[in-house]
């Protein structure tokens, strides 16, 4: 398996970077063995706009970028840390390098995770990656496993286990910082907290065994 150490582009954030770093341990499921060749130390990149971010299985998200190495051909899936990548459109570069897509979450994308876009080349080597998608189940719910920080500034703030921040409204009374916690709740598109991905808390769980 492809061990070589990166060198990311300033400003892809250390979530990203340690996304990146669990596909290609664990490879996805188009194009295994090609995506474990070396990955050019300036060739991954943020997708510019992804639409929506939130939305159960079926949601139709639209994605377009224009800072992509010039390809062939550039493929797109979605996956989440630790769980690899499925391959689900193809598409083709115009002149100046815009790309755009439509993908079609799967039903198999999990609840309690977020889960990225992420763009390869034609040897499935990956070249460009998105901000967090927030899958929802049949409910309008989703789960986060993590922990409460001091991070918040107007609102309670959460790091999960994949290193999102999250602020929290709703039923949080009892959460201080420190504690682990898994919460269930809605996603919030607008909100006063101004930082990370909020969600209105509806249930509080208890922690998974250390």
């Amino acid at each position: 398996m492809w061990k070589q150490h990166l060198h990311l582009p300033v400003g892809l954030g250390r979530m990203a970077a340690a996304i990146l770093l669990s596909f290609l341990a664990a490879g996805f499921s188009a194009g295994e063995a090609a995506a474990q060749r070396r990955v050019a130390p300036d060739s991954l990149r943020h997708i510019q706009q992804v639409s929506p971010l939130h939305g159960p299985a079926g949601t139709v998200v639209t994605i377009f970028t224009e800072n992509l190495p010039i390809q062939a051909k550039v493929h797109v899936g979605v996956g989440a840390t630790r769980t690899g990548f499925e391959a689900l459109f193809e598409a083709q570069q115009e002149m100046w390098g815009e790309v755009s897509a439509t993908v079609t979450i799967p039903e198999s994308t999990p609840w309690d995770r977020a889960v990225v876009l992420i763009a390869f080349d034609a040897i499935f080597a990956p070249i460009g990656i998105s901000d967090p998608f927030h899958f929802i189940n049949p409910q309008g719910f989703l789960r986060r496993t993590g922990r409460i920080t001091d991070e918040g500034v107007e609102c309670l703030a959460m790091r999960d286990t994949d290193e999102y921040l999250y602020t929290l409204i709703g039923a949080t009374d009892g959460l201080a910082a420190g504690e682990p916690v898994v919460i269930e709740g809605e996603y919030v598109e607008t909100s006063t907290c101004m930082q990370g991905t909020t969600l209105r808390v509806t249930r509080v769980l208890p922690p998974p065994p250390s």
